[in-house]
């Protein structure tokens, strides 16, 4: 049974920084791509990033380039999202999803967590 487990969500005020984490178990991890999407209440899901399986390859939907950081530890089955220089807008429920394995589309993903929410107070 696959398995994403989010942490790392909280208050923090505009300007602070947050690293969320999602474990992965019950799945092959090393190959398989990973992302961070995001919902605020009655918005469709956002997508935020994505990474590749060795982590070569990342994506980011422009409103976070340059503040948020996608990386993994393949060893840990983990998946981190650095958020900096944080904003209001981006308060919302943070979910981690992730591909099935050997398929790195950014486009496909089967599994998800259950969410974390952050909350940005401005």
């Amino acid at each position: 049974q696959v398995q994403l487990v989010e942490s790392g969500g909280g208050l923090v005020q505009a300007g602070g920084s947050l690293t969320l984490s999602c474990t992965v178990s019950g799945h092959t991890f090393s190959n398989t791509a990973m992302g961070w999407f995001r919902q605020t209440p009655g918005k469709p899901r956002e997508f935020v990033a994505a990474i590749g399986w060795s982590g070569g390859i990342t994506r980011y939907v422009d409103s976070v380039k340059g503040r948020f950081t996608i990386s993994r530890d393949n060893a840990k089955n983990t998946v981190y999202l650095q958020m900096n220089s944080l904003k209001a807008e981006d308060t919302a429920v943070y979910y981690c999803a992730a591909e099935p394995p050997e398929v790195q589309t950014f486009h496909q993903y089967d599994y998800w967590g259950q969410g974390t929410q952050v909350t940005v107070s401005s």
